[in-house]
């Protein structure tokens, strides 16, 4: 099964003194990679003839496709086909077509059309234009021997809708295609991961596995390139099947989002409510359980109890507790996850308390964190200490708290 390669190329200026988020890039390699195609090379290049003649050659040395975006507007900057067609030997010639759409665009949108704006209905001799639906420039697909070059406009809602609507079609190559699946872990670090599936990532070819670390977690995806008759699922699931049975106890989900809505699944599956009791975090887990669409149904309660007095009076902690213990506590945070849970008549209630910093509070340091959580079939107090000293720390503190959080409603909802 022959294997294409492509390279995006991002024309424009403003892309290279950071005005502008060159998400075209991300988009493209999405849907390259989704056609079994592959990316090796991107890249970004400014307004000038000589340096973009460059990069298209160099491109066009390593790749079997280019694709481009910007460069397609009416003004004397805008190069990209001019330059594209130069490389190919090739004139500009006006398609009538296209001039009669602009002046249509134009036209639908009550303004007067510039002279200037017929420079966009010049497209290289021979191509195929690919229209645009929400613009005035015209996008083209230029091929020569096993070279094809792409030009899409630069705006994204425009560039969008062309690739989607006109370059995938023109790409697909019948018989070819990706499949993938994405494993998300949590309580266990990539090396970790990587050490107990070494074996099987080095093998493994097709499928493919391929480890992404985020902040608290890891996600592995998993990957078949298969014939278009072909079962993916019949080449993946095997594979899954080894990873789950090394590290399956960490893994939260197949091809979830995060890990808040996994917890929202499950306790929607489980016909379970839950509520939080808050110090540290200031209400983020229930910010993120309240993301989720539905989480009405399964959350009803959270409260943030930052002083001590709020986590005696209106949550109804013993007073006693805190003076023994301090509020940044293993028994403190149960007797949070408990009151709020009875005070929400909840079945599964979660405790954060800790110190997020800048200083030490009641004689505990930046980072210990206790995180609890009560249920009559299982409750729990985990202990973490976030030793880190950086300008973000009391935002990573109160992420992996809520990550913690999370991952402890899960497994009480798992219980049931």
């Amino acid at each position: 099964m022959q294997q294409r390669t492509a390279e995006i190329l991002c024309v424009g200026t403003e892309l290279l003194m950071g005005g502008t988020v060159n998400t075209n890039a991300t988009e493209i390699a999405k849907e390259l990679a989704g056609l079994g195609i592959n990316l090796y090379h991107s890249s970004v290049v400014g307004d000038n003839s000589e340096r973009l003649a460059e990069a298209v050659k160099l491109a066009l040395s390593r790749a079997d496709i280019l694709i481009t975006t910007g460069g397609l507007g009416p003004t004397y900057d805008d190069l990209t086909k001019e330059t594209v067609a130069a490389c190919f030997g090739k004139k500009l010639v006006l398609h009538p077509e296209c001039l009669e759409e602009i002046k249509a665009y134009f036209a639908r949108a009550h303004r007067t059309m510039t002279p200037t704006n017929e420079k966009q209905a010049w497209l290289p001799e021979g191509c195929t234009v690919l229209p645009n639906p929400n613009g005035t420039a015209p996008g083209c697909v230029i091929e020569a021997g096993d070279k094809l070059v792409a030009i899409l406009p630069g705006p994204p809602r425009e560039m969008r809708a062309m690739l989607k609507n006109g370059l995938v079609p023109l790409l697909t190559q019948k018989g070819q295609r990706l499949v993938s699946h994405e494993l998300h872990f949590y309580g266990i670090g990539e090396s970790e991961l990587e050490y107990r599936l070494h074996d099987l990532m080095v093998q493994s070819q097709n499928p493919t596995i391929a480890p992404y670390a985020g902040t608290g977690e890891v996600k592995l995806r998993v990957t078949a390139r298969v014939a278009e008759e072909e079962d993916a699922e019949a080449l993946l699931r095997p594979v899954m099947e080894q990873i789950l049975a090394a590290a399956g106890e960490y893994c939260y989900g197949v091809d979830v989002p995060d890990l808040q809505t996994a917890a929202v699944k499950l306790l929607r599956e489980k016909g379970l409510t839950a509520a939080t009791a808050e110090s540290c975090t200031g209400g983020l887990v229930a910010s993120r359980l309240t993301e989720v669409p539905g989480a009405s149904a399964v959350f009803g309660c959270g409260i943030v109890s930052y002083n001590n007095q709020v986590k005696t009076d209106i949550l109804g902690v013993d007073p006693a507790v805190i003076r023994e213990y301090t509020a940044v506590s293993a028994e403190t945070a149960a007797a949070m996850a408990e009151a709020v849970r009875r005070k929400a008549g909840a079945e599964i209630g979660i405790g954060v308390t800790g110190n997020a910093g800048p200083a030490a509070s009641e004689g505990q340091p930046v980072g210990l964190v206790f995180v609890a959580v009560a249920s009559e079939r299982y409750s729990h107090v985990s202990r973490m200490f976030i030793d880190r000293q950086d300008e973000d720390a009391r935002g990573l503190i109160r992420h992996l708290a809520a990550l913690k959080a999370l991952s402890l409603l899960r497994k009480a909802a798992e219980k049931y």
